[in-house]
């Protein structure tokens, strides 16, 4: 079957459907909290789609509208074009990612991807920069969604037959790549049945679509298989939870903004008063990078969670880590900012994380020194001396940052950030109302 899988225009879309007798194109978009939410159209649908978008109730869809103004239009992107290989090969599915519109015609502020197309216009128009990301997404393969039962107890990087995800991880990598979604490297993490996929770097909008692609690819495959895939940032107690460590820089046209080849770092005055601006914005925006109750149980020392606000170039106990520079390699020079999770809504993340970096660069902020010491094996009078503080333990600490912080309002907007808010602190009343196993082991015995 012949694909034309990079279309870019409505005709090449119009084309590419005909060809391969393509029967529905599934539409694509995200509730505020990253959920990947669909439906379908036949291709006589289509030119009305990309004329006008298709109508459906926003009321139902967590962060949109209310009731009295749920009418909502989904205008597919014809960029995001892909036909879906995990579908029948006859019968052709396709999928585009949309803009969600307001009935006349107006983008809708609840539309996270509107909300991340928003700040990389203003980056372009104000500062000329592209900002490029390159995420690292590690995930569990387990038996079944009912309990976390791993596949294999292999280690990092193991090429053994303990690894079980091997083959899964090939289909995976395989469908990304037909999809489009170039894929660097791939390989077994250091928990038991523990994956990583990295995704080569794009810029942040394609970005964010292949992260939504990319976890519903691992899902479908593993499903194939017989087996359940989880982005859930601390599955098992005792191992390494997943994290999305999330390498950043800003083009100005070929040129990398943050390389400098006179500095002992090689970073340019950019790239450190970018790092300056993750880290000493890192708390607030930690509510939008790490959203879910469950986030917080992966960042506890111990584990590899980056949880001290630090940047070094060797050292991966730190948060911020800045890749050894590579003669010949200018543009690969990048920040690789490592709390993210890989259940984060991520047109919010890289809008939040680009928020931070942007304060440092516009009101020129002092980078510290690096700290080259494994700062897990400092102790609190160590750390209390160099000044080193910690991210926030919970997601109801991390709310509270969130919620006074202009930085992260403005980067959402203020429908996304009251809503935001307002869920995350429902998910967290449920939450601490909920009477644990470990409560019972703990204290129903002896109180």
């Amino acid at each position: 079957m012949e694909k034309k899988a990079n279309a870019k225009t409505r005709e090449e879309v119009l084309e590419a459907v005909e060809k391969n007798d393509v029967k529905f194109i599934r539409l694509w978009f995200t509730d505020i909290l990253g959920q990947l939410k669909s439906f379908a159209i036949t291709p006589r649908e289509l030119e009305g789609a990309f004329e006008e978008g298709m109508g459906f109730d926003g009321s139902s869809i967590k962060g949109f509208a209310r009731i009295d103004e749920s009418d909502m239009l989904a205008k597919p992107d014809p960029a995001t074009f892909q036909i879906l290989p995990w579908r029948p090969k006859e019968n052709t599915v396709a999928r585009m990612f949309c803009d969600i519109l307001k009935p006349d015609g107006s983008s809708y502020e609840g539309d996270p991807r509107y909300i991340l197309k928003r700040n990389l216009e203003k980056l372009k128009n104000e500062h000329g920069y592209t900002f490029y990301v390159g995420p690292e997404l590690e995930y569990f393969y387990l038996k079944n969604s009912k309990n976390p039962e791993v596949l294999d107890e292999g280690g990092y990087f193991d090429l053994t037959t303990l690894d079980a995800g091997g083959d899964l991880r090939r289909d995976t990598i395989l469908t990304l790549e037909a999809m489009g979604i170039e894929v660097e490297y791939s390989h077994h993490e250091v928990a038991p049945s523990q994956h990583e996929i990295d995704l080569r770097y794009r810029d942040a909008l394609t970005m964010a679509d292949q992260v939504m692609t990319y976890r519903i690819v691992v899902k479908e495959i593993a499903q194939h298989y017989g087996f359940y895939a989880t982005f859930m940032p601390k599955p098992i107690f005792g191992v390494n939870g997943s994290g999305m460590h999330t390498h950043q820089s800003l083009f100005l046209g070929d040129r990398n903004a943050f390389f400098d080849p006179n500095d002992e770092h090689h970073l340019s005055e950019v790239g450190k008063r970018y790092i300056a601006g993750l880290l000493r914005h890192a708390p607030e925006i930690t509510a939008v990078t790490n959203q879910w109750v469950n986030s917080y149980k992966r960042l506890v020392p111990g584990y590899e969670a980056p949880v001290y606000i630090t940047w070094a170039r060797r050292n991966r106990s730190t948060l911020v880590r800045v890749p050894m520079y590579k003669p010949g390699k200018e543009k690969a020079t990048r920040v690789e900012f490592r709390s993210p999770d890989p259940a984060c809504n991520p047109y919010l993340a890289f809008s939040v994380m680009l928020a931070a970096g942007m304060a440092g660069i516009k009101d020129k902020y002092e980078l510290p020194p690096p700290t080259e010491k494994d700062v897990y094996h400092l102790s609190e009078e160590e750390k209390k001396k160099e000044g080193i503080k910690s991210l926030p333990g919970s997601l109801i600490e991390a709310l509270a940052l969130t919620e006074k912080s202009s930085l992260v309002k403005e980067a959402l907007g203020e429908h996304i950030f009251w809503n935001f808010i307002i869920s995350k602190k429902v998910e967290w009343d449920r939450y601490r109302a909920n009477v644990t196993e470990w409560e019972l082991k703990e204290y129903l015995s002896v109180l």
